[in-house]
């Protein structure tokens, strides 16, 4: 979609006569009014006003000073005294380019969010604050004073100051120049008050960083599926164009290394790449494999501080950065010279941002690289069935590669029937299998993962004697239990309190902790295998920046035998020594009530499983499950993506889902259930009014409760809209919004193409 003009409205005839030509800027406020307001450049900020900078402008009767984004600047006509001017240009650099900034306005139509929201998401809080950086004073000598130097009668202190100074041909701060002339800065204050120095504010940066390259790696020889799927994106790299490629890759099969390759002659034609990973888990590893193929490169992240941040995306703007490594929000870094995006594991949900603006990291990155004429590369071995289903309408083009790097088999996936094997394990979450696979793989001096996507020790708390289960107060959730600190805690709103030690309702003693998460997987690793170093990672024991980097070197090197994580540990990760994963329970999330389940369940199982099997020892997989025969865990035993896919899509046309047709999902929510209720069934009404002007054919389901019917102490509903048209579809959606006003008690938000239906 092309930015419209800002400039387009035509005076009424009757004022042409009164009208003058000025420079004004349209600004866009984050918070308060969605339109752009116009204000008057005045001339002596006219060099410096311009587009993709803040501005503080008067607003309102008392012309408060308020701070926006100027998104345009433009001759206009306008009548005198009618405007008000802009006061202050608060930055010195350009925050977004005119490619960002229509970037940022599509997002904000297409996502239906105020687009001062929008561009308040695109540019960090520590850009925005200036993390890292303050205000100096630098002194230097003008021309005419070091001229007439040998003639000045001054003091001997002052005198010595103000030739070291020009002698310099730098600019001093005062104390650096007074340590230099060995006295104190009396005599710099005297050089100023005289007028013999110039004097500049200046703000500058004080972020120094470790950027020590890694060891230099040499480009690998590519095999026949690999050098086929690379020879694709030259062409498109070549020829500065672009095109969207879906890299459909077993795991193992060396996607990563055709990025490599890829980038590097992106690189060599002086630009620039984004890469995205999904999991912060795999920032570290990607940092080092990029590290060791190039010169420099930049990392983006949420565990980054805000001075480090900072000083990142300063470094992208200025160009020198060949590289962008992060996860989400990275596909906003300001590169100068974008020549390619890459989301590698592109289905994961975690491009999906889960607050406004609700925008998508693949249909944003799509965006820029059609408007930058760069190759977009979408790479999975389990793509989300969105992709999957553009390549078969000729969207995006796939490149297949089915074979693993050396020809090494795709490991042998065995499914554990819980219904029958629990009977004979007695307690505890490890099958009687598993188990012995555990045992030989270390007998092997080989390592495994264990994956349950469940952290704390158990997962709910419930009295045996009356049944009631101890539940979070603000979401009527079932409390887990750590261990470490004794406490149940609720996952959604992290309310806390001490585990109990008796019955809250009855008062038995007897309460019984339940089901199992990765503290009590650890325990009973620990005691089954006693001697065998094993390693967590969840985010309970990855919160501090570098846990994660520290934990995968520590499992890389050998130290621990014995992995066991949530699904940050499912994807992404070469560990060549692992000849077996263990998925504790597939049935986590299968039957969840989301049409996505299947598809996440076999994204994850067949992710896991592709941990193992990298080297030339080979690998096992082991699934416990009370569900084998179900068509996701089936599909991903076999490794079978084509399967998975031939089964679901037919399902999700004929029920009319996603990516058959566009989707909206509102949510309302407040303190009582009657109040989010009605104000979407008010919502609806109007919708299929609007529905009908348009010619629109919606479907709707609900409004009903919310899968989650209360978090954090208020009750949600939703309403789910869907229909084959999705432009008219947002339009319906944006012209009721407008005119909807949600009572003070109703808290209500829009999400397009939603994710999570929870």
């Amino acid at each position: 979609m092309k930015q419209q003009d800002l400039f387009n409205t035509a005076p009424a005839p009757w004022e042409v006569d009164d009208l003058v030509s000025h420079v004004v800027a349209k600004i866009v406020f984050s918070t308060g009014p969605q339109q752009p307001f116009d204000y008057l450049v005045p001339e002596n900020l006219a060099p410096v006003a311009v587009a993709g900078r803040r501005m503080r402008v008067p607003f309102g009767r008392g012309d408060r000073l308020v701070q926006g984004y100027c998104v345009e600047v433009g001759a206009k006509q306008v009548l005198p005294n009618k405007l008000k001017s802009i006061h202050e240009v608060v930055d010195d650099v350009t925050l977004l380019s005119r490619t960002m900034l229509g970037l940022t306005r599509w997002m904000a139509e297409y996502y239906l969010c105020p687009w001062g929201q929008v561009l308040e998401a695109v540019v960090p809080a520590a850009v925005r604050g200036n993390a890292g950086t303050r205000e100096v004073t630098l002194l230097t000598v003008p021309r005419e004073t070091a001229m007439q130097l040998a003639t000045l009668k001054l003091p001997p202190k002052q005198h010595a100051a103000l030739t070291i100074l020009a002698a310099a041909g730098k600019a001093f701060t005062p104390p650096e120049l007074a340590q230099a002339a060995g006295c104190t800065l009396a005599p710099i204050m005297a050089l100023r008050k005289k007028k013999l120095v110039h004097v500049e504010v200046r703000r500058v940066s004080f972020a120094h960083f470790d950027d020590t390259p890694a060891e230099a790696e040499p480009s690998k020889q590519l095999n026949e599926d690999q050098a086929a799927a690379l020879k694709t994106i030259l062409h498109a790299v070549d020829e500065e164009r672009h095109q969207t490629v879906l890299l459909h890759g077993v795991t193992g099969s060396g996607k990563t290394e055709v990025y490599l390759q890829a980038i590097d002659r992106v690189v060599a034609a002086g630009k620039q790449a984004i890469v995205l990973v999904p999991e912060i888990s795999l920032t570290p590893q990607t940092k080092q494999r990029f590290r060791a193929r190039f010169s420099q490169i930049a990392l983006l992240h949420s565990h980054m501080n805000d001075v480090e941040r900072h000083w990142q995306w300063k470094r992208i703007a200025s160009g020198h950065i060949p590289v962008v490594v992060g996860a989400r929000s990275a596909i906003f870094a300001p590169t100068p010279r974008l020549g390619m995006i890459i989301l590698d594991e592109e289905h994961d949900s975690s491009f999906k941002q889960d607050s406004s603006p609700r925008y998508h990291a693949r249909d944003v990155a799509a965006w820029r690289a059609e408007s930058e004429n760069a190759p977009l590369i979408l790479g999975s071995a389990t793509p989300s069935l969105e992709s999957w289903r553009q390549t078969q309408t000729g969207a995006i083009t796939l490149v297949s590669m089915p074979r693993r790097v050396n020809n090494y088999p795709l490991p042998d996936v065995k499914t554990v029937d819980l219904r029958v094997d629990r009977k004979s394990i007695g307690r505890g979450a490890i099958s009687r299998p598993l188990y012995q696979a555990m045992r030989r793989t270390i007998e092997e001096d080989g390592q495994m993962i264990l994956l349950l996507n469940r952290r704390g020790y158990a997962t709910h708390i419930q009295c045996p004697a009356c049944g009631e289960k101890v539940v979070c107060p603000e979401c009527e959730i079932a409390l887990t239990h750590h261990l470490a600190d004794n406490m149940a805690i609720c996952h959604y709103c992290d309310y806390r309190q001490a585990a109990p030690k008796s019955c809250p309702s009855c008062g038995f003693t007897g309460i019984h902790f339940f089901g199992y998460g990765t503290q009590k997987l650890e325990a009973e690793v620990k005691a089954r295998f006693p001697g065998v170093e094993c390693l967590r990672m969840d985010s309970d024991t990855m919160k501090k920046p570098g846990s994660h980097e520290a934990a995968l070197e520590r499992f890389r090197c050998g130290d621990a035998k014995i992995l066991v994580g949530t699904q940050m540990i499912a994807k992404g990760l070469d560990f060549p020594n692992v000849t077996l994963v263990g998925v504790i329970n597939a049935d986590t999330a299968l039957h969840f009530p989301d049409v996505r389940a299947g598809e996440r369940t076999f994204q994850l199982i067949t992710q896991v499983a592709g941990r193992t099997g990298r080297g030339h020892k080979g690998g096992q997989v082991l699934v416990q499950t009370l569900s084998p025969d179900h068509p996701a865990i089936e599909a991903a035993a076999r490794h079978d993506y084509t399967l998975f896919a031939g089964r679901e899509l037919p399902f999700r046309e004929k029920f009319l889902f996603s990516p058959f047709a566009k989707m909206v999902r509102l949510v309302a929510r407040g303190e009582t259930a009657a109040a989010p209720e009605a104000f979407l069934d008010e919502f609806a009404k109007q919708l299929q009014k609007v529905a009908i002007q348009l010619e629109l054919e919606l479907h709707l389901q609900g409004p009903a409760a919310a899968p989650i019917e209360k978090l954090r102490g208020q009750y949600r509903f939703h309403l789910l809209l869907k229909s084959l048209d999705g432009e008219k579809l947002r339009k319906a959606v944006q012209m009721v919004a407008v005119k909807t006003k949600s009572p003070d008690e109703v808290i209500w938000t829009i999400d397009v193409d939603p994710v999570d239906m929870m």
